[in-house]
């Protein structure tokens, strides 16, 4: 596994965790850093993830359900949430990752932890996003 797909796995295990239990994020990283020890700039990347993503969950939800209104997110499985919303924070919140690569990235994540039809469900969606995706980095603009 690519490095920077690790961490974004870290971060995506973070967040899942934080959607089931309520756990404190900061104690969830360093706990998943304890058990899968990377370099500095990798675990600054899962952090800046977790950080990023946790206080704008409710508009990036927005975001999806708005455009991609055929998946209601309250049906959709706790991890391929989150991996959606990795991979909207990362091209269109902190434009950190080229679209085509935060979507790659996305149907990876989706592979390895979600569900057999998760990787075409996550191309989908994004897929969806990525046609608005001027609209939807305007909207979410200030978000940072």
């Amino acid at each position: 596994m690519k490095s920077r797909t690790k961490a974004r796995g870290i971060a995506l295990q973070v967040l899942y965790e934080f959607d089931m239990t309520g756990h404190p994020l900061g104690d969830s990283l360093e706990a998943r850093f304890s058990e899968d020890p990377m370099d500095e700039q990798l675990e600054e990347f899962a952090r800046q993830i977790v950080t990023g993503v946790t206080p704008i969950v409710d508009k990036l939800d927005n975001v999806i359900t708005a455009h991609a209104p055929e998946w209601p997110l309250d049906q959709v499985a706790v991890i391929d949430r989150n991996i959606l919303r990795i991979a909207l924070w990362e091209f269109a919140v902190e434009k950190c990752t080229p679209v085509k690569v935060a979507i790659n990235e996305a149907i990876e994540l989706a592979k390895v932890y979600g569900s057999d039809s998760s990787s075409r469900f996550v191309n989908g969606v994004l897929g969806s996003l990525v046609t608005h995706i001027t609209e939807i980095q305007n909207k979410l603009q200030n978000t940072v």
